[in-house]
This record gives C-alpha cells, structure tokens and sequence, in this order.
C-alpha cells in the first residue's frame, strides 16, 4: 500500500506505515508497525514465529475496521504471560532473542533440497517488488522451490514483516515446516530473519544484503544455509555449503 505525498511541490509515492495489534480471543498481545494488507497472514506468521501456535488459526479484523486489529483464535501453546511484543517497522527481535531462546522454538534442521548455486544467486531478480519500484521503501520476502520458482512473495515496510507474511501464507496453505523450499529476502540479513526462517523450518535463507556476525552464528547452530551478497550471479555461502550445488 502506498500514499501519495509532495516534496519540493512535486507528487510522490511512499510506503504506508501503520500500528497493527494482534489479540488471541480477545486479550492483546502484540503490537507490529506495518504496511497494511494481509494482516492475517503476518498475524499467523508472528505467533508461530513466537512458537505460540503450531497451525493456521482464523484469523480476522475485529467489528471495528479503524482500530487497525487482527483477532486470532487460541488457545496459545504456551502462556506468554505478562509479556507483550512492540516491534518497529526496522526492528524484529528488538533485542530479545538469544540462540537459546530461539533452540526452543526451532529444532535443527534435516538436511533438505541441495540447490545450484547459480540459481540461488538469480532468486533476487526473480523476487517481484512492485511497491518498492515506485516508493523505494519496501523489503520483500519470497519462498522459492529449490529449482527458482516463486511459490508467493510479499512486501512491507519491515522486513521482517515480509518474512511473516509469507511465513503466515505458507501455513495457511499447509507448506509449514518448509523442509523443501528455499527464502530469499531483499535486503541484509539479521538475526531475527535468520530466527523467523530456521522456527518455519527452511532450509536455505538467500539475502541481496550481507550478514550479522549473529546471523551467521545463528543459522550455523541450526544447520541453515545462509547465503548473502547475491546479485550480479555470485553469491556467497556461509553455513552448511554442503546443500549448494557448484558448478564453477
């Protein structure tokens, strides 16, 4: 979603930003800075990221369209207490998340596809991002098959909304763990889209961007394939290159 604003009286186009609240029956949980459209799938995708829910739930606005609210069905998996979640469109983990709290949420992973590395390289180009073309201030996510297919993709001004969209997508349409797919994200890779990818069971994460020391750190205990800087057809791979096919 974007709006039109002027600057230096010229019409331009920039990215929506506004609260999302997400209630499981009823009692609020967690509030996300977003760009607004399919809000039940980065609601669904948060909670599993959380390791709050196994499955998809339903999932919808509440009576009040203005509030900017998703109500979810529980009961949750585990009482997240007193604990509320506030995430900023820049901000994922918002310094939460230590590996141990992730190995909680997320087994390591099997083995899973091996993919080409000269595939894996071109996923950025194939990852559609119509709202960032015409504002500039949008991350995307998309979920590929090991062979560069796009299965779906989805923007918003926080990347690791993105990653929850399509994470919350894939558990709607029953892909969840995604075992035998591969994510690619548009900008730097951090420790909280290492996190979101390694709790929904993907084995290969590809960034345009580089990594955190952390991320790296991250997806090696997990046994995830992290692959940053690939553009221009190089990539480079910084965990587990046992699943990357090279034919140089």
């Amino acid at each position: 979603m974007l709006a039109t604003v002027e600057h230096d009286g010229v019409a331009d186009q920039v990215a929506v930003e506004e609260p999302l609240e997400i209630r499981v029956d009823g009692r609020p949980l967690a509030v996300t800075m977003r760009t607004p459209g399919h809000d039940e799938e980065l609601a669904l995708g948060f909670l599993y990221g959380e390791g709050l829910i196994d499955g998809p739930r339903d999932a919808g606005p509440t009576s009040d369209l203005a509030a900017n609210t998703i109500e979810v069905a529980g009961p949750l998996l585990r009482d997240p207490g007193e604990r509320r979640f506030y995430t900023t469109s820049s901000c994922g983990v918002c310094g939460k998340g230590a590996l141990e709290e992730v190995a909680v949420h997320s087994r390591p992973l099997p083995d899973g596809p091996r993919a080409r590395r000269e595939v894996l390289a071109t996923l950025p180009d194939k990852l559609p991002q119509p709202a960032f073309e015409r504002s500039g201030g949008l991350h995307a996510t998309g979920l590929f098959d090991p062979g560069g297919e796009l299965v779906v993709a989805r923007e918003d001004v926080g990347r690791h909304n993105a990653m929850d969209k399509v994470a919350g997508r894939a558990l709607l349409d029953g892909l969840v763990p995604l075992s035998d797919r591969v994510l690619c994200v548009s900008g730097r890779l951090g420790f909280e889209l290492v996190q979101k990818a390694a709790v929904a069971g993907a084995p290969i994460l590809v960034g345009v961007g580089a990594p955190t020391s952390l991320a790296v750190e991250l997806a090696a205990d997990r046994g995830l394939t992290l692959c940053g800087f690939a553009r221009a057809g190089e990539v480079n791979v910084y965990s587990r290159p046992d699943r990357v096919v090279d034919d140089r």
